[in-house]
């Protein structure tokens, strides 16, 4: 197979500057296709994140009704196994339960990507059910840092942020129900928007109202291909419960402008929960070239009572992962869930929530109610939240204690151990305010370290804003300017 152009050549576009180069003909989508599969064979031997490539696509972009004349014109894309489903294709959710599911229709989120112009040629990894933080299950498949093969990638959207970090591609998809969008973009160095709630549709099959915390986006190397995403995919299906909403004005326009002088407050001990020094002194260095770009920063926590709000978000993820394993068993022809192909901790939470009680639900409502309230109180005197995405050094591969392999803990020991971990991105979920990861720090052995920006609900076109002025301001040169040891052009 040969490539349209060389890899150093590759890694200097985004998919917005590719989109530039098919409408100019100097490329086609065809292609570009190419040249992301033959990506894939170089560095996905090292990092396992891609779980299949549509060959029938690769050959002919069209074939299943993309748009080329979308604003993306035939950029290639790969779709985190789990979430919109593709009419005619595998969506095995990284579940051994779940080998050789066939989706029956188009997710609505997918046709919105179709119509982007965006090419949709394969599948990425995730961890069973999207469940935790680690692609590790040998029996399905195992995914690797491209920084260090011998740490996580992060999740639930594990393949994505390894397939872009490592240059196969510009952008892919992402979804994030505690941190999957943000925390793997942090780990693997990529830019990762969680938006807020009532921007992208989860029909024909869910909603607002059913999957609360969930939602979806994308991993990008650059703002304005983040912006342009979610300017060309937002917007509610026919029958949406909740209110969908669109800014003022598209996001690819806003992020051409600065914004203005934000309040910036810099935090990091939540509760229970607080970063290591080195990351605590990595998110102060980050305040401090916020500061030299003209903002008013500060350290403030938010008066939030954080573990009624973990709690609430445990909850959550108890009662939605059972009653989600026990629908998808009886999809797949068993009357309970077969113990024998379900990772040990997804069978606990079922085991666990299977009969909790709608009360349980409501304290549960109550409380993403009050921790909602005081966050966006919070949220009216200062503008930004600046946190580290992790406390800790993101964590070698077989750290059983973020695993669903895990088969000693209790579900709600668990998740206190994920929450202690991850301690900054699941409250954004609960309130639906956006959260951005940006690739501006390390940790001490030198990966990637993700600073993350939270803001009011509706105000995630600010974030981009701030995002780009940091990228102009960085000439571009996210990660220091470094990229990892498995990438397309090594």
């Amino acid at each position: 197979m040969s490539t349209v152009m060389g890899w150093d050549e590759w890694v200097r576009h985004d998919a917005t500057s590719l989109a530039g180069l098919v409408r100019q003909g100097q490329v086609t989508p065809a292609e570009l296709a190419a040249q992301v599969a033959e990506g894939i064979a170089k560095v996905d031997p090292a990092i396992n994140a891609v779980v299949e490539v549509f060959a029938d696509v690769v050959a002919d972009p069209l074939k299943d009704g993309m748009n080329a004349a979308g604003p993306f014109a035939g950029v290639p894309y790969l779709m985190k196994d789990l979430g919109p489903t593709l009419a005619g294709r595998k969506q095995e959710m990284g579940a051994l339960l779940m080998m050789g599911h066939v989706a029956q229709e188009d997710a609505f989120l997918t046709t919105k990507i179709r119509q982007a112009g965006l090419n949709i040629m394969g599948r990425t990894t995730t961890p069973e059910f999207g469940t935790c933080g680690s692609v590790e299950n040998e029996r399905v498949y195992v995914s690797k840092n491209p920084w260090d093969q011998a740490y996580t990638t992060g999740g639930s959207s594990a393949g994505t942020g390894a397939a872009v970090a490592a240059g196969v591609l510009p952008i892919g998809h992402a979804s994030d129900g505690g941190g999957s969008i943000r925390i793997p973009a942090g780990i693997n160095g990529n830019i990762g928007l969680k938006p807020s709630r009532g921007v992208f549709s989860s029909a024909p099959n869910g909603s607002d109202l059913m999957a609360l915390v969930s939602t979806q986006g994308c991993h990008s190397r650059t703002i304005r291909d983040t912006a342009l995403f979610h300017d060309a995919c937002r917007g509610g299906a026919p029958g949406e419960f909740m209110p969908f909403w669109s800014p003022p004005e598209p996001y690819a326009a806003l992020v051409q402008r600065d914004p203005r002088p934000l309040r910036i407050a810099l935090s990091h001990e939540w509760g229970d929960y607080k970063a290591t020094p080195h990351i605590a002194a990595e998110l102060e260095k980050a305040g401090k070239f916020l500061e030299s770009l003209g903002h008013d920063v500060s350290w403030e926590t938010p008066e939030v009572d954080f573990r009624a709000g973990y709690a609430a978000q445990t909850t959550c993820y108890i009662t939605n992962i059972a009653q989600n394993v026990a629908r998808l068993s009886r999809l797949r022809g068993h009357a309970s869930p077969p113990r024998e192909l379900i990772e040990p901790m997804n069978w606990r939470i079922w085991e666990y929530g299977r009969d909790l009680s709608y009360g349980v639900r409501a304290d549960m409502q109550a409380a993403f109610n009050s921790t909602s309230r005081a966050f966006g109180q919070f949220l009216t005197e200062w503008d930004v939240i600046l946190t580290p995405i992790s406390t800790a050094t993101t964590h070698r591969r077989g750290t059983m204690d973020y695993l669903t392999l895990n088969d000693t803990d209790t579900p709600l020991a668990w998740f206190e151990k994920l929450w202690g971990m991850y301690a900054y991105t699941p409250l954004a979920n609960l309130t639906g305010m956006p959260g951005l990861s940006l690739p501006m720090a390390a940790h001490e052995n030198g990966l990637p370290l993700g600073i993350q920006a939270l803001a009011a609900q509706g105000n995630d076109g600010l974030l981009l804003q701030l995002g780009a002025q940091i990228e102009r301001a960085l000439g571009g040169k996210w990660n220091g300017g470094r990229v990892p040891g498995v990438h397309v052009t090594r």
